[in-house]
């Protein structure tokens, strides 16, 4: 199967799962059950994962792939991030709701509307999702996905607006810039 034109990560395949090769995978869709409504997911090289069986395990799926059909090769898969073709998704989404992926290369403004970076990456580390901005001379700054730190989001303008003091990114009380300034 040819690469994805403009892939947008759906999951991440993690640690093996029994001896058939079942895997855990921490998905990045709203419904984690519907992991296997996309079609067949694909992996960095192109390679296909097909959804036979899943089930909710805590935090993460227990998965069966088609494509994996043994412990050693659900080892071997640990870590594969899964991907399917934007347009795979629906166009269609809630006034709230946004892909990861249209966040990315954003402009970020300040309340001044002046430009202070771009949206570099998306990550979960487990407490909500974060937004790493690329800050000018290099830096970067981590701040939290929330309606607070980031009250608007215009895709269609191509920024969003943080709230510096709600994002951390405020001075301090010495008039020295904080984190990432």
């Amino acid at each position: 199967m040819k690469k994805l034109e403009n892939p947008v990560r759906m999951a991440t395949i993690g640690a093996a799962h029994g001896v058939r090769g079942e895997v855990r995978v921490k998905t990045f869709t709203g419904d984690p059950l519907a992991l296997g409504d996309y079609g067949p997911l694909q992996d960095e090289t192109g390679r296909t994962y097909t959804v036979a069986a899943l089930r909710p395990a805590k935090t993460v799926l227990v998965v069966r792939f088609r494509e994996i059909t043994s412990r050693e090769a659900a080892e071997g898969a640990t870590g594969t991030a899964l991907y399917v073709d934007r347009s795979a998704l629906p166009d269609e989404l809630e006034e709230d709701e946004f892909y990861h992926a249209d966040l990315i290369g954003l402009a970020v403004r300040d309340e001044t509307g002046g430009e202070i970076g771009r949206i570099a990456a998306m990550q979960d580390f487990g407490g909500g999702d974060i937004v790493e901005i690329a800050l000018a001379g290099g830096r970067t700054a981590m701040v939290p996905f929330t309606l607070a730190a980031i009250p608007e989001i215009s895709i269609a303008g191509g920024f969003v607006r943080i709230d510096t003091a709600a994002a951390g990114l405020g001075a301090d009380e010495d008039g020295e810039g904080g984190e990432g300034e």
